[in-house]
């Protein structure tokens, strides 16, 4: 734990300053092993590239060799036939059998004259037919032809397709030249294709490519036979091949047939040490950042080894431990802080004693005013309980007493019409009775509960009118109703201390006076208050507040008197409490007004 405290830069300026540069040095050195082992993926990738642009010379070389070397083999046997003087049609035929004998690949030999004519061919069936028109005769004529040669036939999806070779054939004097022409079997080409990518496929997972001028892939995967590769065809496929590619197949006089060889490799076994190289490259520049950033961090740990000293010197002053500062030598920063708060201390110590002398005389006062403030609790104790008796006994005349006054008198008439009643009647008149007393039960039981209730603190002065409407009307069946302007909800929502319970109590007693005497069938609460931007609630003044419960009952006379009856007497102490004034408005049969003013 005390080693874990060492480093936490919360509690050493060293630690702060160690991670700070740890930090720093740890993402440089992230930042250079990131770009150190990009460039090198980046050199090995174009070095697996080159590789295989190597490969693809050797398969474009090795296909070049291979149609040369059939080209000279028609060419030996063009020579052949000039210098035989036997030139007829069987002689012909024999010399070209013997030559496809060796060589299958050549599906088909044919001898055609100077005007187009084939005078020799193997196999049957095109003897003396007219070629003139054909592309090989055409080229043949002038020098050594190599054509692609792919032709659609009736019946087949697939068009053929297969080589054709050409080698001129020297006339008589004056005369035009003949032709001696070869066509070569495509799965021979085929052949030659994949020969050479097992040859150049050991633990290498590579893929050979054949494409015509225009792109289309003429030998490779099947995927890619007949597709033209470019923009819209990336041959790489989103990168997971990494491909080398030669154009132009060689042959010995420069003629071609625009083919290009490719050869691509699965970047998975591609790229593989490349990988091993950039993790190698990653780990060791990052390694060696760490190393960095660990010894400078040792080292800012060194440097500042005089302040943290000065720091322990500094707690144990504060702890009490000791009572001076011992100032660092040397002359730099450390050593004029230590200076500095080591005067700082002396002056504090000197204070701290003056202190101490005027804390004893403060503490002697405070002992007096406290005894004098107990005495102005007790007194301030005993007015809260007189007021509460108060409120208590207001609560209670209208419910326990009325309840048991009028059990006592269903009780007195009872004795007295005992004997002249029936037992039907004096079970009813004892039933009266019993009902009396549940009232009156049930009276201060709501009346007990409503003491101890501190709804309004919880909830607010709206929620609370709210809910004390909502039980009148439960319990009376009146329509009761709320209203309240916007000033007055947002204030009345927020407003939860002593005066918003003694308002809700005044206003308690005047629903239970409706309910007792008003015989009111509906029964309406207005709520209104300044906005906080009037003049007074901006000059600072108590926002006043208009409170209104009227009904529809009988009414009656406010000027008149009523011995026993102190509900609305209550009424006006609870809102001399609160700084209120309290009217009541009312008339015989014009219902009744209870108006509630005052400063919030």
């Amino acid at each position: 734990m005390r080693l874990r405290q060492q480093f936490d830069p919360r509690l050493h300026v060293a630690a702060a300053i160690g991670w700070a540069v740890f930090v720093v040095v740890t993402l440089a050195a992230l930042v250079a092993a990131q770009g150190a082992a990009s460039e090198a993926e980046q050199r090995a990738r174009a070095d697996a590239e080159a590789l295989l642009a190597e490969l693809a010379t050797q398969v474009r070389d090795a296909v070049s060799m291979h149609l040369e070397t059939r080209r000279s083999l028609l060419q030996a046997k063009a020579a052949q036939i000039t210098a035989s003087a036997d030139a007829g049609t069987d002689a012909l035929r024999r010399t070209l059998d013997a030559l496809q004998t060796p060589f299958p690949e050549f599906v088909w030999l044919g001898v055609a004259d100077g005007s187009g004519r084939l005078v020799g061919n193997t196999g049957d069936g095109r003897q003396g037919e007219d070629v003139s028109a054909q592309t090989w005769f055409q080229q043949g004529r002038r020098h050594s032809h190599v054509g692609d040669v792919q032709a659609p036939q009736p019946g087949r999806a697939a068009a053929p397709r297969w080589l054709d070779f050409a080698v001129p054939l020297p006339g008589p004097a004056g005369q035009p030249a003949g032709v001696l022409a070869a066509h070569v079997a495509w799965p021979w080409v085929e052949a030659v294709v994949m020969k050479m990518q097992r040859a150049l496929n050991q633990r290498r997972q590579i893929e050979v490519l054949l494409a015509a001028r225009d792109g289309t892939v003429l030998v490779g995967p099947p995927g890619w036979q007949g597709r033209r590769y470019g923009p819209e065809a990336d041959i790489t496929e989103g990168g997971a091949w990494v491909v080398g590619k030669r154009t132009e197949l060689r042959l010995a006089d420069g003629l071609g047939l625009g083919w290009t060889a490719i050869v691509r490799q699965g970047a998975e076994a591609a790229l593989a040490p490349v990988r091993t190289t950039r993790r190698n490259v990653f780990v060791t520049v990052f390694v060696a950042g760490l190393l960095a950033a660990v010894a400078a961090a040792l080292v800012t740990r060194v440097l500042t080894r005089r302040l943290t000293r000065l720091a322990a010197d500094a707690e144990a002053v504060r702890r009490g431990e000791r009572r001076a500062l011992a100032v660092p030598p040397g002359v730099d920063e450390v050593s004029r802080i230590g200076a500095t708060l080591a005067q700082v201390v002396d002056h504090l110590q000197t204070e701290k004693q003056a202190l101490q002398q005027l804390n004893a005389e403060l503490d002697r006062r405070v002992a007096e005013r406290t005894a004098r403030i107990e005495r102005m609790a007790d007194e301030a104790r005993h007015a809260a309980v007189t007021r509460e008796r108060l409120r208590i006994a207001r609560d209670l005349h209208d419910t326990l007493a009325h309840s048991l006054m009028a059990l006592l008198t269903q009780i007195r008439l009872v004795r007295k019409l005992r004997d002249r009643l029936d037992a039907q009647a004096l079970d009813a008149e004892l039933a009266r009775a019993e009902e009396v007393a549940g009232t009156g039960l049930a009276g201060t039981r709501a009346t007990i509960a409503q003491m101890r209730d501190h709804g309004v603190r919880d909830t607010g002065l709206g929620t609370a009118l709210q809910d004390l409407l909502r039980r009148h009307g439960q319990r009376t069946g009146q329509a009761v109703a709320l209203q309240a302007d916007a000033a007055a909800s947002a204030w009345a929502a927020g407003w939860a201390d002593e005066r918003a319970e003694t308002v809700v109590r005044i206003l308690e007693e005047a629903l239970r006076n409706v309910e007792r005497h008003a015989s009111a069938s509906a029964v309406q609460l207005a709520l209104s208050c300044a906005e906080a931007g009037d003049t007074a609630a901006a000059a600072g003044a108590p926002r006043p507040v208009h409170v209104e419960l009227a009904d529809d009952g009988c009414g009656f006379d406010p000027a008149a008197p009523r011995p026993g009856h102190y509900g609305l007497l209550g009424m006006q102490e609870q809102a001399a409490l609160i700084g209120a004034r309290l009217g009541v408005h009312s008339a015989p049969g014009q219902g009744t007004r209870i108006v509630l003013d005052f400063g919030a």
